[in-house]
């Protein structure tokens, strides 16, 4: 068996009965330095600190020993720790684990939120722009002490500089501290002396979580999928937790960004051909905290892609391939939907309907606007729309 025991920043006097008990009866200890050194001397067993890279040791960890082994980690091991990879490696019947309270849980406490009410984000391993927000409350993972301030900076940058940020450091432990500000202040005069061991109590502001985000929210050229024509295109779309959208022709990539959006666990992989157009789907990724994987033309830049649970077209669909290529592309079970503007456009959806069926659908949206001293209504191009399962 593996036994991970977890153990906060107060180290052996904050550990339940069971937890010290298992590391009293350990032949050999495995953890990272700063948890072996919460360790007393109470303890015989061996103390082996991780080896870096970490994960070719942890694979070959049953190899090395016939009898149990014991980790240490920090706080709540399957709250982004090793106890989830432990048990994806050898099977939950082969590991066991002790939690402590987590730095979620703690930090939670300190601000006085419910932990069901808020978003956990880890930026140990990810980049900081993924813990951009429209708005509600997280709390972010440090990899260091750099990454209160690089947050920070980007929460400014991206008109978020509102935000009330909370470094707490070291939690639960002698040393534990709480410093507060705006992330503006974060950005401009970040302290110093911030621990490594540091977690970031973030309350996003302004506050504007709308779905789908109106068009004054993207950076964009005029390419860009509609505010009403978005939210029949994701409904068509049918975004799945953990799902991957190929957007092609993406334009400002809005369509990615909301597919993103709708649940924390879906990515997107953005083709489009016009180099200026990628920066500005970059920043709208970044802006709404996603992570998207911004690519050159469609079809050449599909080699080495992800592969897609749907796949978007919103523009392309008249150059030699693409329609094709999107569809060997796309899995038994995959979605397609296809707009267009332009006739030229609609008559390759009308042989790919008549192929290989699937709906159509033609959108019509007006706007009201001014007309003299009244109001009339100016229409808006006509979009037709086909969407199809393999």
């Amino acid at each position: 068996m593996i036994v991970v025991v977890g153990i906060g920043a107060d180290g052996m006097p904050g550990l339940s009965a069971t937890s010290r008990a298992e590391l009293q009866r350990a032949t050999v200890i495995y953890g990272a330095k700063r948890q072996l050194g919460l360790l007393d001397d109470t303890l015989t067993a061996a103390r082996r600190e991780w080896p870096s890279p970490m994960l070719p040791a942890l694979q070959t960890l049953l190899d090395r020993h016939k009898e149990d082994i014991h980790i240490v980690a920090s706080g709540d091991p399957l709250m982004h720790g090793i106890g989830g990879t432990l048990i994806r490696l050898f099977g939950a019947e082969k590991v066991r684990v002790l939690p402590h309270v987590s730095s979620v849980t703690l930090a939670c406490a300190r601000m006085g939120w419910n932990v069901h009410d808020t978003e956990v984000i880890s930026l140990v391993t990810a980049q900081p722009g993924t813990a951009v927000r429209r708005g509600g409350q997280a709390i972010v993972l440090s990899k260091d002490r750099s990454t209160p301030q690089a947050l920070a900076t980007l929460l400014n940058a991206h008109g978020r500089g509102d935000s009330e940020v909370s470094v707490l450091e070291r939690l639960a432990g002698p040393a534990e501290r709480r410093r507060d500000g705006t992330a503006r202040q974060w950005a401009d005069d970040a302290p110093s002396d911030v621990d490594d061991l540091n977690v970031i109590a973030v309350l996003y502001l302004p506050d504007e979580r709308m779905s789908p985000l109106p068009d004054d929210a993207f950076v964009h050229d005029g390419q860009i999928t509609k505010h009403g024509i978005r939210a029949v295109t994701l409904a068509a779309l049918q975004p799945r937790p953990g799902e991957r959208l190929w957007d092609v022709g993406a334009g400002s990539g809005s369509i990615a960004v909301e597919w993103c959006l709708r649940y924390q666990e879906c990515s997107a992989v953005a083709f489009e051909r016009d180099e200026r157009r990628r920066l500005n789907i970059e920043r709208n990724a970044t802006a709404s905290g996603v992570d998207i994987d911004v690519r050159g033309d469609a079809p050449d830049a599909f080699d080495g892609a992800a592969t897609p649970s749907a796949i978007f077209i919103g523009g392309g669909l008249t150059e030699p391939g693409v329609l094709d290529a999107c569809l060997d592309n796309l899995p038994t079970g995959g979605r397609l939907v296809a707009n267009t503007v332009t006739t030229e456009s609609e008559a390759v959806l009308m042989q790919a309907h008549s192929r290989l069926g699937g709906q159509l659908r033609r959108f019509q949206h007006y706007q009201g606007e001014p007309l003299g001293a009244f109001t009339g209504w100016r229409p808006q191009y006509p979009v037709t729309q086909w969407a199809v399962t393999k």
